[in-house]
């Protein structure tokens, strides 16, 4: 197979994980015997400082082109602490969303056995804990309507019928593949656009008689996440709320350095780290890869390839196991690892 990868670093500790990324993409397909080319682009604050645009067309070219993007991290304290910026790195990652047509965000919410202790619930409730968030990418309150002065702002949740049913039938068929069970999170009690979500969820859960589908108001939803996270198998949710609930769902495994993501819709494919930047990081050799490796794992994955895929999970659960593990989710008096060095003993796991 012949892969043709955007590489988007982007800001903070991006490029030092983007760089363990495809050192791991390029052992795999040296040893199952692909062929991978990369094209790196520019994107978030990196893009504003040299040419003044987050997203700039020629970066969204090189993804159009791509077979895939991996994607690392966007964001910079310049622009968080000035709220009268007009141009911000996060503009560009939702403009590559909107433009490539990404409008399903798949989030894996899992633990790891060696971590549950690191995890801020108790190891009893997160044990066992797997499940899929699976969020509205491309409207609601970030791409609606908005206005704002001094003394007035709003911005508008705005979603169409082939939005929600488009969202809505990634939810059923990933249900479908897992333990036929969907949970369809909205404020229908309150929204409008809720009422709709749930309306059409309706509507389409009888084509689907294996999945049991359950409807949950987001405040309940949060609530039992953290109560009870066995409970969810597959949960779909709108733009807004699953920002907010999958970082929510982060916190059960440990440590956001651990969860990988897949954007999927019309276009070119990107996989990426759940988690930001965190520039204050930046050139310490201390974030964690294991995010964006897995990220490299669901790509394989998304292309059929299975064995890729599970053979980078078998070395992060590897890498885990012997503690080789970066600093914030080492255990206490084990051996010092960096970015550069947990990257490299998963490699060299891989070409064994």
């Amino acid at each position: 197979m012949k892969l043709n990868i955007a590489v988007l670093p982007g800001d903070g500790i991006g490029p030092e994980i983007s760089a363990q990324g495809v050192e791991v993409m390029s052992a795999v397909c040296k040893k199952f015997g692909h062929e991978v080319h990369y094209e790196y682009a520019l994107c978030g604050a990196d893009a504003i400082d040299k040419v003044g645009d987050p997203f700039p067309e020629e970066t969204y070219k090189i993804c159009k082109e791509a077979d895939a993007v991996l994607f690392s991290a966007v964001g910079d304290p310049k622009f968080d602490n000035d709220p009268t910026a007009k141009v911000r790195p996060e503009q560009g990652l939702l403009a590559m969303r909107k433009k490539l047509g990404l409008f399903a965000n798949i989030r894996p919410v899992q633990t790891f056995k060696c971590l549950l202790h690191k995890s801020p619930l108790r190891a009893d409730l997160v044990d066992g804990a797997d499940f899929l968030c699976i969020r509205e990418l491309t409207g609601g309150m970030y791409f609606g309507e908005k206005y704002q002065d001094n003394d007035k702002a709003y911005d508008t949740n705005m979603y169409t019928r082939p939005e929600i049913e488009r969202i809505l039938k990634v939810g059923f068929e990933y249900a479908m593949k897992r333990k036929k069970h969907l949970t369809v999170v909205d404020k229908a009690n309150v929204l409008a656009s809720s009422r709709l979500w749930r309306q059409i969820a309706q509507e389409m859960a009888p084509s689907y008689p294996e999945v049991q589908t359950d409807y949950m108001y987001v405040d309940n939803a949060a609530m039992r996440m953290i109560q009870e996270p066995r409970f969810f198998d597959v949960m779909v949710t709108e733009n807004t709320f699953g920002d907010i609930l999958t970082d929510e769902g982060s916190c059960i495994s440990g440590s956001m350095g651990l969860l990988p993501s897949a954007s999927t819709g019309e276009s070119t494919p990107v996989f990426e780290p759940i988690h930001g930047s965190w520039p204050q990081a930046k050139g310490l050799n201390i974030a964690n890869p294991l995010a964006q490796i897995l990220s490299v794992a669901m790509l394989f994955e998304h292309f059929g390839c299975k064995a890729e895929g599970a053979l980078i999970r078998k070395a992060v659960d590897a890498s885990l196991d012997a503690n080789v593990r970066t600093p914030e989710i080492q255990v206490e008096g084990g051996a010092k690892y960096g970015t550069k060095e947990v990257g490299a003993w998963i490699v060299n796991y891989i070409n064994k």
